[in-house]
């Protein structure tokens, strides 16, 4: 059974562990509900269950997607910088879902998919379920290094190569655009599939925004969604379909589900047609940018000294590492014994992992949350330098909860 190889989200395993009103989460890459426009949406519903289109709402779909969501999400790219037409796109169950077609349509067991290193887990998770072979690259704080790129290229010969180059889950970094450039040529030159997933490009709170990889070359496939800047529980998500793959990836599609939420994407319509999206997501950039200045204004008083850290230009998280050989999966029953949780940093590694990084979200945390937050890391830091094996059997305990939850997805 290829499913009894691929190993649970330890993030949805951590996140189940800590369903705690009094638990300061650093752990998910969640949205912030309290900015969620939850009247607009409401509003949008109300309007796709009225008037005579209601009950086409109801119905069943095209494959590709509601023709009038597609036309705006093409417009939204296209004014990001990547002209893209309606027929370009493919309406998915969030871009996770995404990510799992494109899978299912290029790769056949055994074949080499190649990965920055730390990367997406979910990514790995949806890789080893295909029977992929994963190849990992280096990265550092502009992103995967091209000229090692280039040698895994000529060496691998792999079939295509899984990026988030801007504003990465886990570090929070960008792939610099002179490096877009060059990797984007790269796979041009060896006829190798670049997946650009990108859920976090328009979070940005520092700096020009960068063109995607996509507007580089034609052998991207550029996933984008709505759970970011919308709403994660409407599971909307899309594929910018490159003219080759296209046909592919709809009858994955059609394998996988039949079509996405007909009244989900109606509303979402709806939704586009009248809000302020850019204003809305205007909010989102100066709420998250005050709480990225708040844990990066406090990280050193919380963390040990020699401690690493990115300092992101966007997104959701940052990157940290301890000093020397610290094992932060150690640290982390510490932390809950103070009511504030992390993710140690191993699983996000395809290859050998660094266990002395972590990742720390700060998107969903008031500022005064965060600071109490790190406040209580503080102490766990300290109190974990005090009783090691306390620690290394506290690791332990959380591991066996952890493998009793199998659920396969992961924020």
């Amino acid at each position: 059974m290829r499913l009894a190889t691929v190993a649970s989200s330890p993030v949805r395993d951590l996140l189940a562990l800590i369903d705690r009103p009094e638990v300061i989460s650093f752990a998910g890459g969640l949205p912030a509900p309290e900015l969620f426009d939850a009247d607009g949406w409401r509003a949008a519903f109300g309007t796709a269950l009225s008037g005579p289109s209601a009950r086409r709402h109801l119905q069943y779909a095209p494959t590709e997607g509601d023709p009038r969501l597609r036309g705006q999400l093409a417009d939204r790219m296209t004014a990001r910088g990547l002209p893209t037409q309606a027929g370009d796109v493919l309406v998915t169950t969030g871009s996770q879902q995404g990510l799992t077609l494109v899978a299912a349509a290029l790769l056949d067991p055994g074949a080499t998919v190649v990965v920055e290193e730390p990367t997406y887990l979910a990514a790995l998770q949806c890789f080893a379920m295909a029977g992929a072979r994963i190849v990992t690259v280096p990265s550092d704080d502009d992103g995967v290094d091209p000229d090692a790129l280039e040698r895994v290229f000529a060496r691998e010969r792999p079939e295509l190569v899984y990026l988030v180059p801007t504003f990465a889950n886990p570090t929070g970094r960008t792939l610099a655009a002179d490096r877009r450039a060059r990797v984007a040529g790269l796979a041009e030159r060896y006829g190798v599939w670049i997946v650009e997933d990108d859920p976090y490009g328009e979070l940005r709170y520092r700096g020009d925004a960068i063109a995607p990889v996509a507007a580089y070359a034609d052998r991207v496939i550029h996933l984008g969604s709505l759970s970011k800047i919308g709403a994660p529980g409407l599971r909307l998500g899309w594929v910018r379909t490159p003219a080759p793959l296209r046909a592919s990836l709809v009858v994955a599609k059609q394998a996988a589900d039949l079509h996405t939420s007909t009244i989900d994407q109606a509303a979402a319509a709806a939704y586009l047609a009248v809000a302020d999206l850019d204003g809305h997501v205007r909010g989102l950039r100066v709420a998250y940018c005050e709480r990225r200045d708040t844990m990066l204004r406090l990280l050193p008083e919380a963390m040990p000294a020699g401690t690493t850290w990115t300092d992101p230009d966007g997104g959701m998280f940052v990157w940290v590492r301890l000093p020397g050989d610290a094992d932060t999966a150690r640290l982390l029953p510490y932390a809950l014994r103070q009511d504030v949780a992390f993710v140690p940093g191993a699983p996000f590694f395809a290859g050998r992992p660094d266990r002395a990084t972590l990742r720390l979200s700060f998107s969903s945390s008031t500022p005064d949350e965060i600071a109490e937050g790190m406040r209580r890391l503080r102490a766990a830091v300290l109190s974990a330098g005090n009783g090691p094996q306390e620690g290394r059997q506290g690791a332990v305990e959380f591991g066996k909860l952890a493998a009793s939850h199998l659920r396969q997805d992961l924020i």
